[in-house]
């Protein structure tokens, strides 16, 4: 029976390069920005390697385990402002500087949206965030506020992730047929609104109003 050593032996010989846990997670980001994290399986995954399933599961464990250690290296190229900063420049900077890098690893924002306090990549930059906003007077409500900024953008960036090109253009044709109805004036102006302006920042909207209630609630 082949055992993990003898592998290893037969791809050094075969000029194979080893696997270690490092390249299993590399392989597994690899395949995350092309085909977002849900949409890949173990076996693409060891194929990507050039190893079977098992060596997987020997170096980082089962698909879970490898979509964990995707999740922590995503977090860790996040960037977070000096936390000396006014509370709302702060939060700013952190979430569109999230954006670009969340967009590239497709699926990541929901996961983080569902599981986020679970990633430990996670704890240090929540408790700087919670801190943040402590010290702009927010008190206890600031684990709150905290949560529902940070779930605001992940949800709005997971929301981008799945609206691929065809669901775009289906939504642009419905907006174009919408704009001139009379029978229903709601819908006719969302209509006119988005086939005028298709580039519209919904992600920078919401997070403005969502900085706008926590304002309200400081100054309250």
């Amino acid at each position: 029976m082949a055992t993990y050593a003898s592998v290893g032996g037969r791809r050094s010989r075969a000029g194979l390069p080893a696997v270690t846990p490092e390249r299993v997670v590399r392989a597994a980001l690899a395949l995350t920005r092309e085909h977002g994290l849900e949409n890949w399986t173990l076996r693409q995954l060891a194929a990507g390697i050039g190893a079977y399933p098992a060596v997987i599961y020997h170096h980082v464990g089962d698909r879970e385990a490898v979509v964990s250690a995707v999740l922590e290296r995503v977090v860790a190229e996040l960037p977070v402002p000096e936390s000396d900063r006014p509370w709302r420049d702060w939060f700013e900077d952190l979430l569109t500087g999230w954006r670009p890098v969340l967009l590239t690893y497709p699926g990541v924002a929901r996961r983080l949206a569902v599981h986020g306090a679970l990633v430990p990549a996670m704890h240090t930059v929540i408790d700087c965030a919670v801190g943040v906003l402590r010290r702009a007077g927010l008190g206890d409500e600031s684990v709150l506020a905290c949560t529902l900024l940070l779930n605001q953008a992940w949800q709005s960036i997971a929301v981008e992730d799945d609206r691929g090109p065809g669901i775009r253009e289906r939504a642009a044709e419905l907006h174009a047929s919408l704009r001139d109805r009379p029978d229903v004036p709601g819908l006719a102006a969302l209509g006119r609104f988005l086939d005028e302006n298709p580039d519209v920042d919904l992600f920078g909207y919401g997070l403005a109003r969502t900085l706008d209630g926590v304002a309200a609630r400081l100054e309250s």
